[in-house]
C-alpha cells in the first residue's frame, strides 16, 4: 500500500470515528473542515477589520476635538488680550481728553484769591477728578530736578539755571501723566542749559 492510499485510509477511518459522535447542540462543530468555520473566520476577520476601523475613526475624531478644544482656549485667551488692549485704549482716550480740564482747574486754583468762597469748591472737583483718573490707572508725574527724557518730556524751553547740571529739567511748566507706565501726555517742561 502507497503512502497515498494510507493517508486516505487514516482519513476516512478518522471521519468514521467522528461521525459516530455526533457533536452536541449547544457546542459548535469543531471541525476545520467545516463549511460554516470558513464563514465564522471571515465574518471575524470582517467584524475585526470594522473595530479597526472604528478606532481610527475614534482617534481621528478625538485628535479633532483636542484640537478644537486648543484652538479655542488660544482664542478665548487672545480676545481677553485684545479686549484688555482696547478697554487701556479707551481709558487713555478719554484721559487726553480730560487732561485739559485738570490743567484749567489747577489754573483756577492758583489765580483764585484765599478768600473767594468758589475755591472749596474747584479744589474738590479737582480733587475727585484726579482721584477718578488715578483709579482707573492714571497717574500724573513731575519730573523737575530729573535728567531729561525725551519720551517723558516735552522741552518748552532750554535757559541756563543757577544750581541745576546740564541736560536736567529745571522747572515744569504742564505735569505729565501715565497709563499704566505708558507716557499719555509727556510732561512740559524747561531744561538747564
Amino acid at each position: 500500500m502507497s503512502d497515498i492510499e494510507e493517508a486516505i485510509q487514516e482519513q476516512e477511518e478518522g471521519e468514521g470515528a467522528r461521525n459516530e459522535h455526533p457533536p452536541s447542540p449547544n457546542k459548535p462543530a469543531l471541525d476545520p473542515l467545516d463549511a460554516g468555520g470558513d464563514d465564522d473566520a471571515s465574518e471575524l476577520e470582517g467584524d475585526l477589520d470594522e473595530l479597526v476601523a472604528i478606532a481610527a475613526q475614534r482617534d481621528e475624531y478625538l485628535a479633532l476635538a483636542q484640537r478644537t478644544q486648543a484652538d479655542f482656549e488660544n482664542y478665548r485667551k487672545r480676545v481677553a488680550k485684545e479686549s484688555a488692549v482696547a478697554a487701556e485704549r479707551g481709558v487713555a482716550k478719554l484721559a487726553k481728553e480730560l487732561l485739559p480740564a485738570l490743567d484749567n482747574l489747577d489754573r483756577a486754583l492758583e489765580a483764585a484769591a484765599a478768600e473767594d468762597p468758589l475755591l472749596e469748591g474747584v479744589r474738590l472737583v479737582r480733587a475727585e477728578l484726579s482721584a477718578a483718573l488715578a483709579r482707573v490707572g492714571v497717574e500724573s508725574f513731575d519730573p523737575k530736578g530729573e535728567q531729561f527724557d525725551p519720551v517723558h518730556h516735552e522741552a518748552m524751553a532750554q535757559q541756563p539755571v543757577e544750581g541745576a547740571a546740564s541736560g536736567t529739567v529745571a522747572e515744569v511748566y504742564q505735569p505729565g501723566y501715565r497709563l499704566n507706565g505708558t507716557v499719555i501726555r509727556p510732561a512740559r517742561v524747561v531744561v538747564a542749559a
